[in-house]
Order: C-alpha cells, then structure tokens, then sequence
C-alpha cells in the first residue's frame, strides 16, 4: 500500500507539470508555409503573424511560398510534416476546402490530415466593369448580360479559383451567360484588361487596391459580395441589396499537421486572436480589405464544412474539374 500511495503520488506530481511540449516549444525555427505566390495578401498575413508570434511566443518563425495546384502543393507539405508545431500552414478555403470537390485527386484530406488553429480572416469578392460599359448597377448590368447570352466576358484569376466560382454563381443566381476568360495575373491583370476594354466584367477577390480604383471611378463597382457593405467603399451596395442573393468570399485560416500537441494549438490560436483584435492587426488587415476572423480552432473546421456545402453544388452544376 505504501509503494502505491508513492506511486499515486508521483502520478499527480507529474500531472500538474505543464508537458515537455508546452515547455520547450519553439526551441526551433517554425515554418509558416504560404502556398501561394510571394507578394499576394496570404504571404503579408502570415509575415504579420510571424512578427507577432516572434514577439509574444517568441522564437524564430520563417514564411515560405510553396505554390502550385491551387494551394494544394504548399498546403501537402504541412499535412503530410511532422506533428510538432514546427511546419504550419496559412492556407485558404481552397486547399481547405474547394479543392476536394475540384480536383479529381487530392493528396491529402483537410478534414483528415490537417490540424485546426485560427480563423484569420475573409475577403470578400468584388464584381467590377469596365467603365465604357453603359450599365451603372448590377441591375443594369444583368439587364443588358440579358441581351448578349455568351457575348460578354467576365475574368477570373483561373479556373476554379473563388473569382471563377463566384462568376458561375452570379451567372446561376441572374440567368446570364458569360465567356470565362482565366488568368494567371491576378486582380492586377483583370484590372488592366478592364481598363484596356478587353474584359467587360471582372471577378475577383476585394482588395485595398481594388477599392482605391472602383472610388477613383477608373473601374466600375457592381457589386460586393458580402452580406453587409464593405467598410472601405461604404457608399457600394451589395449583391443582396441589388436584388441578386449571393454570398462569397476566401477565407485565410492557420492550420498545421494532423496531430498536433494541443497546447501548442491552445497558443497559436491565443495569440492569432489576440493580434486580430489589436490594433495593429485591425490596421494592417484592414488595409489590405481583410475582414476579421478570429474564435476557436473548430471555427475552422466549421469554415471548411460550410465551404464545401456552399460551392459543391455550383462547381457541379458548372462541370468545373481539375486533375
């Protein structure tokens, strides 16, 4: 009895010891791995994150672009690196969600594969016109798309991306039809074809760049697709309010490798909260047109589930595949 008592005792000891793991985390440099293209507001975010987490956590934290397959690349180095907290990913509702329905084979299941840490933030999409155009409104504008099924063209930063899906939804949602015309710019190259006369409706995700040249009226702002106004260009209606029901947006989320030690999660998830709460935070995202996220790690798996169900029915009712 006396030799179990030792032991009872020696148990609750180490049980009121934070873990190895809570203790000596980072003792390495972590990876924030973007798997997008340097430059772009997912690469801005996770470097103001780093700089946050090197100043409260402390340690080194390092942002590396790994691009390709839709964010899939970048965002299978993390699911398939060593549970540790030392390779996490800032990834988007693509590779977090979309991407199982578009493409034919994924390498690696979000749900399965991927541990949950923050919602960062959204960005809401935009529907934009070139200003040559006569239609002044959404409304205006779906009245002539009327006129011309298949005559007018709408870009998007390349098939299957949320500018894609958000074309498809607003043709589903109107009874439009469009030429989809892809690219591999960006917004940058959409605008320039915009003001170029070569596109004649553009689909992308709102940015501060965006809704500098929609109120300097270099190119015409339909619509935004949130379900309030977008506090940068108060004065620009919705979707919603233009008659045309229709919600969409990318949203940026942290996560890491499936089985990660959950007080590492528990303080990745404190201090991403904490600095989108900031001021600093609120600042900075705000410039670049995020919307705040924040809340629980299963905020993100909430996130990808109603990803899925939003825009599985849209990408097959387009026929949209990727291998």
């Amino acid at each position: 009895m006396k030799v179990i008592s030792c032991l009872f005792g020696a148990v609750l000891t180490l049980a009121a010891l934070p873990s190895a793991t809570a203790q000596q985390w980072p003792e390495q440099t972590v990876r924030i791995v973007v798997p997008f293209p340097p430059g772009g507001a997912n690469d801005v975010i996770a470097r103001l994150l780093a700089e946050h987490f090197s100043k409260t956590i402390g340690g080194k934290y390092v942002v590396e672009s790994a691009t390709g397959a839709g964010g899939n690349l970048g965002t299978n180095q993390v699911a398939k690196a060593a549970p540790d907290g030392y390779t996490l990913v800032l990834s988007s509702s693509g590779p977090l969600a979309n991407n199982t329905v578009l493409y034919k084979r994924m390498p690696y299941d979000p749900q399965k594969d991927l541990t949950p840490i923050a919602l960062v933030c959204d960005f809401p999409m935009v529907l934009a016109s070139r200003m040559t155009l006569a239609p002044a409104n959404l409304k205006e504008f779906v009245a002539l798309a009327k006129t011309k099924p298949g005559e007018l063209n709408v870009g998007t930063p390349g098939v299957g991306t949320m500018g894609h899906l958000t074309a498809e939804l607003f043709q589903a949602k109107t009874g439009t039809k469009f030429q989809h015309v892809p690219s591999r710019g960006g917004y940058a190259a959409s605008i320039t074809a915009l003001l170029a006369g070569d596109l004649d409706l553009m689909s992308d995700v709102m940015n501060g760049n965006i809704a500098s040249m929609i109120t300097s009226g270099k190119i015409r702002g339909l619509a935004v697709t949130t379900r309030e106004r977008f506090a940068g260009v108060p004065d620009f209606p919705t979707a919603t309010e233009q008659g045309v029901p229709m919600i969409a947006s990318t949203t940026f989320a942290l996560a890491g490798p499936a089985g990660m030690p959950p007080e590492v999660v528990e303080t990745l998830n404190r201090e991403v909260n904490r600095y989108l709460q900031s001021s600093e935070g609120k600042q900075k995202l705000g410039a670049l047109g995020a919307q705040i996220g924040g809340g629980p790690p299963r905020a993100v798996s909430e996130m990808m589930k109603n990803s899925i169900a939003q825009w599985k029915p849209v990408i097959e009712a387009a026929g949209i595949s990727l291998q």
